[in-house]
Formats: C-alpha cells, sequence, structure tokens
C-alpha cells in the first residue's frame, strides 16, 4: 500500500472516530451510562461494541460505495424501502438538526464558563470555523478529523496509563439489579445504534468518495480498533472513580487529580469532538436537504447553520428527551438492517 493510500486510510480512520466520538463520549458521562455502570460486566460491553464498530461500520460505508449513495437518504431507502426510508429519513432530518442545535450551543456555554465570552460570541466563533471546514465538502471533514482525532487518542493514552494496573476493575461495584435484568447485555447494542445511526450522516457520503474498497475496510478496522481503545481508557479511569454516577462531567474529576495542562487538554478535546460533530451533521443535512431543495452546497451550509444558531438560543432540552427514545428504536432497526442486508459488491 502506497503512501497515498496509506494517508487517506488514516484519515478515513479519523473521520470515523471524529464522527462517532461526541461531547457525551468526552465528557465520560455516556461511558458511565452504557457501561462503567455495570462494573466488570461493562468491559465486556466495551469488546462488543468495539466488534460491531470494525464490522458494522466498514459494511455501513461499503454498501454506501456500491450503491453510490451521496447522502444517508438513499442508503435508508435502500435498506428499509422507500414508504420506511421516507420516514426514517423525516426522524433524522429533525434529530440531526435537533443535536447540531445543541452541540453549537454548548460550544457557546463552554466558552462562558472558560474564557468569559458571552454566550453568542463562542457560537458565532465556531459558525465561522464550521463554514470553514465545511465549505470545503468531505475534505475539509477529512481535514478536521486529522488535526482533532491525534488530540483524542494523545488524550486517551495519557488517561489510560496511570490506570493500567486496575485492570481487575474491583474498585468498581456493579448495579446487581441491572446485572441480573440483563440490562449491561442489551447496553452496548443500544449504544452501537445510537452512534451508528448518528454516522451515517457522514459515513456514507464518505463511503461513497472514497474509490478504493481496500481503503474503506482498512480505515474501518483502524477506526473501530481505535474507538475501542478509547472507550476502554476512559471505562478504566472513571471505574476508580467511586462517585463518577453522581457527575454530569465525570472526567472533569480524574483529568483535574493528574496536572493542569491535562485539564486544558481535556476542554480542547471536548471542543474538539463537538466541532467534529457539528460539521458532520451539517454536512449530513446539507446532502438531505439538497434532495428537495434547490441550493447549491454554500446555500444549504449557511442555511442550517443559521438555523440551528436561531434554535440553540432557546432550551432544546425537552424536545431532545422525546425524540431521543424514538430515535434509539430507530437506531436498533437501522442496525439490525444493517446486519442483514447483503452487501453489493462493485
Amino acid at each position: 500500500m502506497g503512501m497515498k493510500r496509506w494517508k487517506l486510510t488514516l484519515q478515513v480512520a479519523a473521520t470515523y472516530v471524529g464522527t462517532v466520538v461526541g461531547a457525551g463520549f468526552a465528557t465520560g458521562k455516556e461511558i458511565v451510562q452504557f457501561f462503567t455502570q455495570y462494573g466488570e460486566l461493562g468491559m465486556v460491553g466495551i469488546l462488543v461494541s468495539g466488534l460491531f464498530f470494525i464490522w458494522l461500520g466498514s459494511k455501513m460505508m461499503l454498501l454506501s460505495h456500491a450503491i453510490g449513495a451521496s447522502s444517508y437518504q438513499q442508503l435508508n431507502t435502500y435498506l428499509f424501502g422507500d414508504v420506511l426510508g421516507k420516514a426514517v429519513n423525516g426522524v433524522m432530518i429533525v434529530i440531526l438538526f435537533g443535536v447540531t442545535s445543541v452541540m453549537l450551543a454548548s460550544t457557546g456555554a463552554i466558552g462562558k464558563e472558560q474564557f468569559g465570552l458571552w454566550p453568542p460570541v463562542g457560537m458565532i466563533f465556531t459558525i465561522v470555523l464550521t463554514y470553514i471546514f465545511i465549505a470545503k465538502g468531505i475534505n475539509g471533514i477529512l481535514m478536521v478529523n486529522s488535526l482533532v482525532v491525534p488530540m483524542m487518542l494523545s488524550f486517551a493514552f495519557i488517561i489510560f496509563v496511570p490506570n493500567i494496573s486496575y485492570f481487575s476493575l474491583i474498585q468498581t461495584k456493579p448495579d446487581l439489579t441491572l446485572v441480573t435484568q440483563w440490562k449491561w447485555a442489551v447496553s452496548p447494542f443500544l449504544y452501537i445504534s445510537l452512534n451508528l445511526a448518528l454516522a451515517q450522516a457522514v459515513l456514507v457520503p464518505l463511503g461513497s468518495s472514497v474509490k478504493d474498497r481496500s481503503v474503506i475496510k482498512k480505515g474501518a478496522v483502524i477506526g473501530g480498533c481505535v474507538l475501542t481503545f478509547m472507550l476502554v481508557s476512559t471505562h478504566l479511569a472513571l471505574s476508580n472513580l467511586p462517585y463518577s454516577f453522581q457527575l454530569d462531567i465525570p472526567m472533569s474529576a480524574v483529568v483535574k487529580n493528574i496536572s493542569a495542562w491535562v485539564n486544558v487538554l481535556f476542554t480542547v478535546v471536548v471542543l474538539g469532538e463537538i466541532f467534529t460533530t457539528l460539521i458532520g451533521n451539517v454536512f449530513g443535512i446539507a446532502k438531505q436537504l439538497q434532495s428537495f431543495l434547490p441550493l447549491n452546497d454554500k446555500q444549504a451550509f449557511a442555511f442550517i447553520i443559521l438555523a440551528c444558531f436561531i434554535i440553540g438560543q432557546f432550551g432544546y432540552a425537552q424536545l431532545l428527551e422525546f425524540l431521543y427514545p424514538i430515535f434509539g428504536y430507530i437506531g436498533l432497526a437501522f442496525v439490525w438492517m444493517l446486519c442483514i442486508k447483503k452487501e453489493k459488491i462493485s
């Protein structure tokens, strides 16, 4: 494999990681909810999730490559058929708008908390950066993930090393009620379904734009392995924090015990993970809007960012609380269809 193909492979892997990893991952709240609360069984769930990330991430991109899907709308129509596909796509665009608005609003909150900025200033700064990168299309997404993901991986190593000796996870006692109800066994599949359903906004056009199938396969394997390592490192760190279940941002309690500069890196990583998710969602929404509105790329990007900025001025939490359970079920249906659909070889 030549250097050019290896570079593209690593870009695909970085984009996969950057798309899946969001603010909930960086703060540790996601990992606690889906894995750490189950103690040692949480590690089993992480390994199951890792295998599915490798398999289904690759299959999603290869299917998109085979059918020439330029947007997740086309992949869902292929998986579910015309009628159900339209329903799934309708819910997808609402959820993506909601998640993107909240992501944008969170950058304003972080700007206020960390730098004392008026929230709209942080949001506008993020909007400018988003537009600069998103205007470059899929190449812009590859570029920003190639910059941000190495920082994420470095941070994962920093929190992993001090916790190597705690692989037994004896400091974390699982909730026995949850274990006996077998919720720990269902949790990895819910985690996979939510993340892969959201990730299709970027992974579908990425899969169709990469012409080399071997690059897609290797990129998905590397990306899946990196995601698994990041899950493991965060899980280990949080497993040695007895009160992690009670915190909104459990990773902040971990990093403040390491050093001040690691705390700064943590803030940068959180912002980076929000940013990669933000540009991925904007790109995915744009591709769907263009299927029924006469907009070019830049017009679609500007329209979406402006709409999300306006929505981000208001509380959106209640709507998301209502939509997320629905999205979870659709995500499970999406993963099931992805599992059973035979891959077309172009």
